[in-house]
């Protein structure tokens, strides 16, 4: 079987040395070349034509995500993203996903080399993930200038203007029995967008584990924030889970969901990783199916792996309603595939008809009229 041939893009020698190392270390994957810039990893993808590429968001002549826009509109290929723990560096990768990069990784700011050495089986799984993940063509997206605004927004302390709500009748009494639960990994970043864009400000409560690590939620839920007509934040622990809002995952924390007396509440919580990661999708998804059973809407997106897949099919015997993101649609079927093989799936849809379907959902149960008013 072929090796996956893994091209290096970083500005840093030591860092280029140390992913050479632990790439070729690997029997299934090659580093055939190095690049220290944009304009000589053009002419090293040209000449060797790799499967995989590494590429450094801050680069020196050209901009990683400049390369990263040109590279998709006129020769789309997986990239990983190697990321600083930084806001900006949070900001930038969130900008380079939605250009089409499959994954990133977060080297750490001190203690390069070990923390590099850390994070091999990271790195070299996201590589291999990506030499199978789905490749889209990048058009520049028209929610990048309205993320910038929101992002700008957020950081003077301007609140966001909310989206112009669709002219259809209120969800009403049941948007406040209702919690949409929604676990997402590799390509998530963009479909829980996707989702969260298109469902009404009435629509109730969303909860959000998306595998994401410390130190880049809060720039994502900030962006959502600018672009859905739903407030988006992370989840804080012990607060209230109110209709119209989204809470998501805090990075390196799990969240669920407890009863208060009438009210269901966040809960965050340290803990050992669940199915590796922390935030896991089955923490969410357990909680889901043992708090609020039939008044449950369960949502499995693109994804590695099968985390959530078991608490799904838990969710679904305890009565909740659950949807997963087709393979057609996906960046990655991992997470998808495996709750549909649990028997955990009550619908399998195209991204594109998700939002739509569980609002109609949502009114059919209610016996509310579709017609706008």
């Amino acid at each position: 079987m072929p090796k996956t041939r893994v091209v290096v893009v970083d500005d840093s020698a030591l860092v280029r040395s140390l992913l050479s190392e632990i790439i070729n270390r690997q029997p299934d994957m090659e580093c055939v070349g190095v690049a220290s810039d944009p304009f000589v990893a053009r002419e090293t993808i040209r000449n060797l034509n790799p499967d995989v590429i590494t590429l450094d968001v801050e680069m020196p002549r050209m901009d990683g995500l400049d390369f990263l826009s040109k590279l998709m509109r006129l020769r789309p290929m997986p990239v990983v993203m190697v990321s600083t723990l930084t806001e900006r560096g949070a900001e930038v990768t969130l900008r380079a996903l939605e250009l089409g990069a499959i994954d990133f990784v977060a080297k750490p700011k001190i203690g390069l080399a070990d923390g590099i050495k850390h994070l091999a089986e990271e790195i070299t799984d996201k590589v291999r993930m990506a030499s199978k993940a789905r490749i889209r063509r990048s058009l520049v997206p028209a929610t990048a200038t309205a993320g910038a605004a929101a992002a700008g927004q957020a950081a003077s302390g301007a609140a966001p203007a909310r989206p112009a709500a669709a002219g259809v009748s209120p969800l009403g009494r049941l948007s406040t029995e209702k919690i949409l639960f929604i676990g997402a990994s590799t390509g998530g970043t963009e479909a829980t967008k996707d989702v969260l864009t298109n469902l009404p400000p009435d629509f109730p409560a969303v909860m959000i584990t998306q595998h994401m690590p410390p130190g880049f939620t809060t720039s994502y839920a900030k962006r959502l924030d600018g672009l859905a007509r739903i407030r988006v934040k992370e989840a804080t622990d012990g607060e209230r889970v109110l209709p119209g809002h989204a809470y998501l995952a805090p990075g390196g924390m799990h969240l669920s969901v407890e009863r208060s007396g009438a009210n269901y509440i966040a809960r965050v919580r340290d803990g050992d990783p669940v199915n590796r990661h922390k935030p896991s999708v089955e923490v969410l998804f357990e909680s889901a199916a043992r708090v609020v059973g039939p008044n449950a809407l369960g949502l499995m997106l693109t994804g590695m792996g099968g985390d959530g897949a078991r608490a799904m099919k838990q969710m679904r015997d305890a009565g909740a309603y659950n949807v997963c993101q087709d393979e057609a649609s996906c960046v990655v079927f991992g997470m998808p595939r495996e709750a549909i093989a649990h028997g955990a799936a009550n619908e399998v849809l195209p991204l594109g008809r998700i939002a739509g379907h569980l609002v109609e959902r949502l009114r059919s149960t209610a016996g509310l009229s579709t017609n706008r008013v």
